[in-house]
């Protein structure tokens, strides 16, 4: 069996799929890569991932080559991945009804902001994009520390939202505040 098919798989949904959906998948494919495989889909995929992220990937060293806007029907027939886990990424995606997923996938809403939709200097834009990616990073490290193997169904779905309630209550910085409120 290759390590394929022994990992656990994770989508990340927003609504385009252009920015935090792949900045999650780029994350966790890199500091998951023994256990997970991430995937990243949008309810109305933007055709093209956003340049500041890519920008932004390019410059932690994190690879893009695969990396590509797409949609969440992409993941439903018999040639699609059987996901484990399956997060929303903003509220927007979290309100809209959701398709069946084949088999039982923990499912989370982690209401990470746009940073596309702040509006200032490039400085202020730049800023916004690096808040979100260390948004994602501190949920994906806490995602990848849990015990997975050795927890149940109904207990996975308590941690994570657990998880989403006290990073909720963490302050965001100001540049982020007013795209935040347009969910």
């Amino acid at each position: 069996m290759d390590l394929e098919d022994t990992r656990y798989k994770v989508l990340f949904l927003c609504s385009r799929n252009a920015t935090r959906g792949i900045l999650a998948e780029a994350l966790l494919n890199t500091k998951g890569r023994e256990r997970f495989r991430a995937y990243s889909a949008g309810t109305q995929p933007a055709g093209s991932v956003n340049h500041q992220a890519l920008e932004l990937l390019n410059r932690l060293d994190l690879p893009t080559q695969s990396l590509r806007s797409k949609s969440w029907d992409e993941f439903f027939g018999p040639d699609a991945p059987q996901m484990d886990f399956i997060f929303s990424l903003c509220d927007k995606t979290a309100a809209e009804k959701c398709p069946r997923w084949p088999g039982k996938p923990v499912t989370g809403n982690w209401s990470i902001p746009d940073p596309s939709l702040v509006e200032g200097t490039q400085i202020e834009k730049a800023n916004a994009y690096r808040d979100v990616f260390n948004m994602l990073e501190r949920r994906i490290s806490l995602f990848l520390s849990l015990p997975l193997d050795s927890i149940d169904h109904l207990s996975m779905t308590h941690h994570f939202r657990e998880a989403d309630a006290n990073l909720m209550h963490q302050p965001h910085t100001a540049v982020l505040h007013p795209a935040s409120r347009e969910f």
